[in-house]
C-alpha cells in the first residue's frame, strides 16, 4: 500500500507538468518512527554556541551531536520554514501573511514572480500546483536591505537558480501519502486554530474586536496591544492550498495543533510520525516589542553575542530544555528509531562578514553521540534526510545531486539493537 501511495502521487505530479521534481527515495539513514523538529529563531551560529545564557543548548550540543558547517538558506524567517518542510521556497521571500482561502488568485510558483518584502508583494497566495519558486543569489536584496552590502544568503557564495519544477507541496503530503501522520505543533496558537489568524497571543487574535472588551479603558485596547506570540509566518504547512481547503482531514488545521495538545500527546505517547514544533516568538528567541524586558527584542543584532538580550536567550534555552525533557520522557521516545532536530530558522540580519550558518543539534535514541560534523548541510539536507528515514521520495531541492543527507550525525544505516 505504502508503495502504491508514493507512487500515486508521484503519478499525479508529474501528470500536472513534466519533469517534476520528485525523485528516488534518499538513502544513508537507518528507519526512523518519530522525528521531532524544533525551529528556534534568528540567530547565527556564534551567537549561540558558548552563550553564557543558554546553558541547556550547550551541554545539548556536546551530549547529542552537532551540526558545525550547516546554514540556512535566505531570508526572512518564512523562506526558511517552508524551505525547512518543503524543501523550496516555493517562491516566497517575504514573511507576509497567508492570502486564506483564496481561490482565485495566481501562486508565485504559477507566475514565477517572487513574494518579496523589497519591492513589497501582497498576501501569499496559496501555495499550490507546479511551477518555478524563487532564486536565492548569494546576497540578497529583496529582504530587509534594498542595496550594498545586501544581506548574505548561505555562505555567501553558494547560490540556487529557479527551480522550473517545483511541486508545491510538503513533506506532510509525502507523510499521509506513505500512511503516515504528522502535526504542526505551535506555541500560543488560539483555541479557535489557525484558521484567517495571522498572529495571536493564545486568545487575542488579529481579527478580534476590540470595540467589544471593556471600552471604558481610556487609552483602549486595540491591536496594537496584542503580543504576536504564535504567528503564521512560523507555521508554514497554513500558506498550503490543500491544508487550508481541508478536503482530506490527513492534510488539514487539524493536523495543527497548541502545546497543551503537544504535552499530552507525549505524555500518552500517542505521537505522529513526524513532529514540527515552534515556540511562541518570546520562547523561541525571535522577541517582541511590547511583551516586557524578558521578552525585548535583542538591542544589537550584529552576528556577535554582545548586542543580544541575555534574557531571550535564556528563555529560549529553557523552553528547548523542557521540550526535550518531555520527549525524552514519552513512551514515543523510548521505541523505536527516534530522532530530535534543534535547529534555528535564520540568522537575521546577517550582513557580511556574517553569513547564515546556524546551530543545529540532532539527538537520536540510538547510535552515536558527542559527534560534531563539519559537513556542509543546509535546510534541504534536513529534509532529504527526513525522507531517507521515512522512506519517501527526494522533493525538490532535496533533489539536487550537492544536496547532502546528514547520515553522520544521524547514525547511518545501523539498526537500533533490541530492535
Amino acid at each position: 500500500m505504502k508503495n502504491k501511495a508514493l507512487t500515486a502521487i508521484l503519478v499525479v505530479a508529474l501528470s500536472c507538468a513534466a519533469f517534476a521534481q520528485i525523485g528516488p527515495v534518499p538513502s544513508g539513514v537507518r528507519h526512523l518512527d518519530h522525528v521531532f523538529v524544533i525551529m528556534m529563531e534568528n540567530h547565527g551560529f556564534s551567537q549561540i554556541l558558548n552563550n553564557p545564557n543558554a546553558p541547556f543548548l550547550n551541554s545539548y550540543a556536546k551530549s547529542a551531536n552537532l551540526a558545525t558547517n550547516y546554514y540556512a538558506i535566505a531570508h526572512p524567517s518564512l523562506t526558511n520554514y517552508l524551505e525547512a518542510v518543503g524543501a523550496s521556497n516555493f517562491g516566497v521571500l517575504s514573511d507576509n501573511d497567508p492570502d486564506f482561502h483564496n481561490t482565485a488568485c495566481a501562486t508565485n510558483l504559477s507566475t514565477g514572480i517572487p513574494d518579496t518584502d523589497s519591492p513589497a508583494s501582497p498576501s501569499i497566495c496559496p501555495i499550490a500546483g507546479i511551477g518555478t519558486d524563487a532564486a536565492t543569489p548569494a546576497i540578497d536584496f529583496t529582504n530587509e536591505t534594498s542595496g550594498p552590502p545586501g544581506e548574505v544568503n548561505i555562505d555567501g557564495v553558494k547560490s540556487y537558480l529557479a527551480n522550473p519544477n517545483t511541486v508545491g507541496i510538503t513533506i506532510a503530503d509525502q507523510l499521509v501519502a506513505a500512511n503516515r501522520t504528522w502535526k504542526s505543533y505551535q506555541e500560543s496558537l488560539p483555541v479557535s486554530g489557525p484558521d484567517w489568524v495571522t498572529y495571536s497571543d493564545g486568545f487575542f487574535t488579529n481579527f478580534t474586536d476590540f470595540s467589544l472588551i471593556n471600552p471604558q479603558l481610556n487609552p483602549p485596547l486595540g491591536q496594537g496591544d496584542v503580543v504576536k506570540l504564535y504567528a503564521a509566518k512560523h507555521n508554514p504547512f497554513v500558506y498550503f492550498a490543500n491544508i487550508q481547503e481541508g478536503h482530506n482531514r490527513k492534510l488539514s488545521y487539524a493536523n495543527v495543533a497548541d502545546f497543551n495538545r503537544l504535552y499530552a500527546d507525549l505524555g500518552s505517547g500517542n505521537m505522529p510520525n513526524y513532529s514540527f514544533i515552534a515556540p511562541n516568538q518570546c520562547n523561541d528567541q525571535h522577541g517582541r516589542g511590547n511583551a516586557g524586558a524578558f521578552c525585548n527584542f535583542d538591542p544589537s543584532d550584529d552576528g556577535s553575542q554582545a548586542g543580544l538580550n541575555p534574557a531571550l536567550i535564556y528563555l529560549g534555552d529553557v523552553t528547548v530544555q523542557r521540550l526535550v525533557s518531555a520527549i525524552h520522557k514519552s513512551p514515543a521516545w523510548r521505541n523505536g528509531n527516534n530522532a530530535i532536530v534543534v535547529l534555528w530558522d535564520e540568522n537575521d540580519y546577517s550582513l557580511a562578514p556574517n553569513n547564515n550558518r546556524v546551530m543545529t543539534i540532532v539527538d537520536t535514541n540510538y547510535g552515536s553521540h558527542h559527534q560534531t560534523s563539519a559537513r556542509f548541510y543546509t535546510h534541504f539536507s534536513l529534509v532529504k534526510t527526513i525522507e531517507a528515514g521515512f522512506g519517501l521520495p527526494c522533493l525538490n531541492h532535496a533533489c539536487d545531486a550537492d544536496t547532502a543527507v546528514m547520515s553522520d550525525l544521524f547514525g547511518g544505516h545501523q539498526a537500533r539493537s533490541g530492535k
